[in-house]
């Protein structure tokens, strides 16, 4: 018995090694072709323009071009889902906003979120704003909320798509005020905030991301912004705080993930490609211009992201518990 127990830990140890040497091999040699990132949401969309933007500096780093891939739908869950089967090699990656929100709200994913991905590193974080139509009745912050009391199903209020970000702002605005407005889905962010626009539907809480440069041309006006503390870019605009509803408090950050087994040296070298794009003036200055911030570099290693990842996890579902939302 002892001598099969001997042989046992030998075989566990030559396997072991052995599974050592390849991935020390694979990170030797990665990447060996053109890399995908496969981005949740369509071309054109927030998400699309920090992953491109990132992407091209991240290449010239790992000295192979990153392909962005365009997988949108079911709030960003399909592209998750491509990721989670795909081979565990660093050749396929995912960024993702909503990744966590998604876990809370769908019943019946194809895989698990806490453990299906190999967090990266965190890209940017920003706000959330209220915006609505120039001629919708509003005024200001004050009006908005008081409108939305008075009389809030008369408020046509898009998002993008039900299980979305703004989707779950809306939410968190209503409870706060104890209001129920017209929620109106979309398929995409660009599609609600283009109705916006044209008057079709009155607000819509949206990334910074995409209202400040219609903010700037005056195709929308801003009633407030989600974050603790004002913004740079929008000093005048209230935050959700200062207006009495602290707890609407949500921001859009993006991470970059590799499907669950892709070893650590890889993990590794696509946070050192990630780092050095987040290094780079001009990658800030865009970033800065969408109203993002970046996360502080201590903050953008693969651990502290996993314990990101892990805190909305548990945010998010007690959230979806409380407004009483779960999707098939």
């Amino acid at each position: 018995m002892k001598f099969q127990f001997n042989q046992f830990l030998k075989s566990a140890c030559v396997v072991a090694a052995a599974s050592f040497t390849f991935s020390a091999a694979q990170a030797q040699t990665y990447p060996s072709k053109p890399i995908t990132m496969v981005v949740p949401f369509p071309a054109g969309s927030a998400t699309d323009a920090v992953a491109r933007l990132i992407g091209l500096r991240m290449s010239e780093k790992l000295g192979q071009p990153i392909v962005m891939e365009n997988v949108a739908g079911a709030s960003g869950t399909i592209a998750a889902a491509r990721v989670a089967r795909a081979q565990p090699d660093g050749q396929t990656l995912l960024i993702h906003t909503t990744i966590a929100l998604s876990a809370a709200l769908y019943k019946n994913l194809s895989y698990d979120t806490a453990t299906a991905f190999e967090p990266i590193g965190m890209v940017n974080t920003g706000p959330y704003v209220f915006a609505g139509n120039p001629k919708f009745r509003a005024t200001d912050a004050k009006d908005f909320f008081a409108i939305l009391k008075s009389d809030g199903n008369k408020v046509a209020f898009a998002n993008a798509g039900v299980g979305t970000g703004s989707h779950l702002c809306a939410i968190m605005l209503s409870q706060a005020l104890g209001v129920q407005p017209n929620l109106i889905p979309y398929k995409s962010t660009n599609l609600a905030l283009q109705d916006v626009i044209a008057g079709h539907v009155h607000v819509m809480c949206d990334q910074t991301t995409n209202a400040l440069p219609h903010h700037a041309a005056n195709k929308i006006k801003v009633f407030a912004i989600t974050s603790p503390q004002r913004s740079a870019k929008l000093p005048d605009v209230p935050t959700t705080r200062e207006l009495g509803a602290p707890q609407v408090d949500v921001a859009v950050w993006h991470g970059l993930y590799a499907p669950k087994g892709t070893p650590a040296a890889i993990v590794q070298q696509v946070n050192a490609a990630l780092q050095v794009a987040l290094a780079d003036p001009d990658v800030q200055k865009r970033l800065s211009d969408m109203g993002t911030d970046l996360f502080p570099a201590d903050q953008r290693s693969p651990a502290a992201h996993a314990k990101q990842l892990n805190r909305e996890l548990v945010r998010f579902r007690e959230l979806a518990k409380n407004a009483n939302l779960q999707l098939d």
